[in-house]
């Protein structure tokens, strides 16, 4: 994490503080009253604290040491029952507290919500996620901080007015030896207040990618494993723990400047007082005065200073920080219901380009591809074909962002590749298609939301979804995925891809389920599309369909039509020949399980006697090693 630039910071934190306290001033206006009643049953602790130093002033000099103890014990004991006014007004400060704690956290929730609705088409994951730490975590920490932060100011303003009038009492000189130190202290503090709360915004922001990197590993085990990426896994969360440790240090240092300024404040006036004391005393000051003021100092107003110094330093700046992000203006509504986050065409750029690119499971490893350089123009249907583990399922989730090639450059539109414009560019369909429960309309709507019912009409009528409705009985039918076969599973997710309809649509083996009429209808329904289409295709009438074949066998390549591959790729001509005869319809209920792939929430179990996945014999000969010796799971996909 690169540390923000020192104007950009200072910016950041005086907008945090403008948008703080712009929503925080009408909050406390509208609760005026709760405000006061909190004051009236805190004047009792102001009383408390006054009488504390003032009646031992007063045993000493008019009691004790003028030869009358028992006036010197009546004054000790005006000091000891102020002590119960205080205590009763404990219960009445805590009575009040929830007047203002409770309106702020249910503010709080109903902010982070709305903006949650607003910003789901714009940001559909970000805002989802961060909303929801929100309500769940942050709301809780700005409750229970605000909590202690209105207890603790309250007890500070109220114990400091009563041992400031007590001092004035006593001897107006005293303040002369007493405050110094204390606006020192106090100004020192508050210099640490802004910076302190941008160390504390990085640290909370360099552990929660750490949570979410964590979060993400730990869900996505099986595909790591499965794709040799434990390397790059470790680099990534080596380097988001360095950043978390840098955002500490910086933190704890800011921290040390805070301790000397609870130093100065509570430990100089005393010491200064003890080092006045022979002055003081020469020019008419009392004993009885002098331990008195020392009993405001020790008693009263050193623990409320370091009580409110350590509010501030551990809660103030995280309270800050969290309500910021509450505060902070939610993002801009979009022109339509697309994600507005698709980078400009540029000319006639490709929509998709591979660069010379390379890319190997593992710095030893053989590499699966091997300076490929590939363009998928915009309205183009490319077809992927090749044996077993020739790299036709990495070559689709490097085409579509969800791996980084090793060497070389893949680029959306003629610009790098980006993770925030993935789910605007591109949709991957893996062949174990992701449905969730539900209702048929929002699987159909994951992908955008705001798709209307002649959208999803014109959906159905292209991919053939009616006999599946028809069982359903409607749209917001409730769909469990147990009780679909695997070909009603894939359908849903085309017909989910179909409605997003985003520049880039990458099928890998997403029709293997189908039989040979409904991949048919599919395909062309995605080719009659705007965008461009990447098929790993797994039978032969499905590559003939394609403007262009792509044959893969490992690193080797050959790109062309099929009557030219024909004639030029003797795998090609073999992979014709086994073809030919494996054109027979498959059940569309035939069982097919396998790994959940990274991004997918858990499906339901399967039910008991659902036979495991039988050898696939779409093709692709056995023997072969697949993506460079690893098992049959598929990358890591989105979708």
């Amino acid at each position: 994490m690169t540390p923000p630039r020192p104007g950009k910071a200072d910016s950041r934190r005086d907008g945090a503080l403008t948008r703080v306290a712009r929503d925080a001033r009408p909050f406390l206006r509208a609760r005026t009253g709760t405000v006061l009643r909190l004051a009236g049953w805190s004047l009792l602790e102001f009383v408390q604290t006054f009488l504390g130093g003032y009646g031992v002033a007063r045993a000493l000099d008019h009691g004790f040491l003028a030869g009358r103890p028992l006036a010197g014990l009546l004054w000790l004991a005006v000091a000891a029952v102020a002590v119960l006014p205080a205590q009763l007004a404990t219960r009445g400060v805590f009575g009040r507290l929830a007047d203002l704690v409770e309106p702020l956290r249910d503010g709080l929730v109903r902010r982070a919500v709305s903006r949650a609705l607003a910003g789901a088409l714009a940001h559909p994951a970000g805002t989802t996620a961060r909303s929801l730490s929100q309500v769940t975590h942050q709301s809780e920490i700005a409750r229970d901080g605000w909590a202690g932060l209105v207890l603790t100011l309250r007890s500070f303003v109220f114990t400091v007015a009563g041992a400031v009038a007590g001092l004035l009492a006593l001897e107006p000189r005293l303040l002369l030896i007493v405050l110094p130190p204390l606006i020192l202290g106090a100004a020192l503090f508050l210099a640490t207040l802004l910076p302190m709360a941008a160390r504390q915004r990085d640290y909370l922001t360099a552990d929660e990618a750490y949570a979410a990197h964590a979060g993400k590993a730990a869900a996505d085990l099986r595909d790591i494993a499965a794709a040799g990426a434990a390397d790059r896994t470790v680099a990534e969360s080596r380097a988001l723990a360095d950043d978390q440790v840098r955002a500490a240090r910086s933190l704890a240092r800011w921290s040390g400047v805070r301790v000397v300024a609870l130093a100065v404040c509570g430990r100089f006036p005393p010491l200064l007082l003890l080092l006045g004391a022979p002055w003081l005393l020469r020019n008419g000051l009392t004993p009885g005065a002098l331990v008195g003021a020392l009993t405001y100092l020790t008693q009263a107003l050193a623990p409320a200073v370091q009580a409110l110094m350590t509010m501030l330093s551990t809660v103030g700046g995280r309270l800050l920080v969290v309500l910021d992000r509450f505060t902070d203006a939610p993002p801009p509504p979009a022109a339509d219901d697309r994600p507005p986050s698709v980078p400009p065409v540029r000319g006639n750029a490709p929509v998709a380009e591979l660069r010379s690119v390379t890319f190997a499971y593992g710095p030893a490893a053989h590499p699966v591809l091997d300076r490929l350089s590939l363009a998928v123009a915009p309205g183009e249907h490319l077809a992927v074909v090749g044996p077993s583990g020739s790299g036709k399922s990495t070559l689709a989730a490097v085409i579509a962002g969800v791996e980084r090639p090793t060497a070389g450059a893949v680029r959306w539109h003629g610009r790098p590749v980006r993770p925030a414009d993935a789910t605007a560019v591109r949709v991957l369909l893996p062949q174990h298609a992701y449905v969730f429960t539900g209702s048929l309309r929002d699987n159909l709507r994951y992908l955008r939301p705001a798709a209307g019912d002649r959208d999803l009409a014109a959906m159905i009528d292209a991919l053939g979804l009616d006999p599946l409705l028809s069982r359903l009985g409607s749209l917001d039918a409730p769909l469990e995925p147990d009780r679909l076969s695997q070909g009603e599973r894939q359908l849903v997710a085309l017909g989910r891809a179909y409605v997003a309809a985003p520049p880039l649509i990458v099928l890998d083996e997403a029709t293997s389920r189908l039989d040979p009429a409904a991949e048919t209808r599919a395909e062309l329904a995605f080719a009659a599309l705007p965008g461009a289409l990447v098929v790993v295709a797994h039978r032969l009438s499905s590559a003939r369909r394609a403007d262009r074949i792509l044959v893969m066998d490992g690193p080797r390549t050959c790109c062309g039509t099929s009557a030219e591959l024909l004639r030029t790729s003797a795998l090609y001509r073999d992979l014709a020949g086994l073809w030919e005869p494996d054109e027979e319809p498959r059940e569309k209920g035939e069982p097919d399980e396998a790994p959940r792939t990274s991004g997918e929430p858990d499906e339901p179990p399967r039910t008991s006697g659902e036979p495991d996945e039988p050898p696939r014999t779409s093709g692709e000969p056995d023997g072969r090693p697949r993506e460079n010796g690893l098992k049959s799971s598929p990358p890591p996909s989105l979708f």
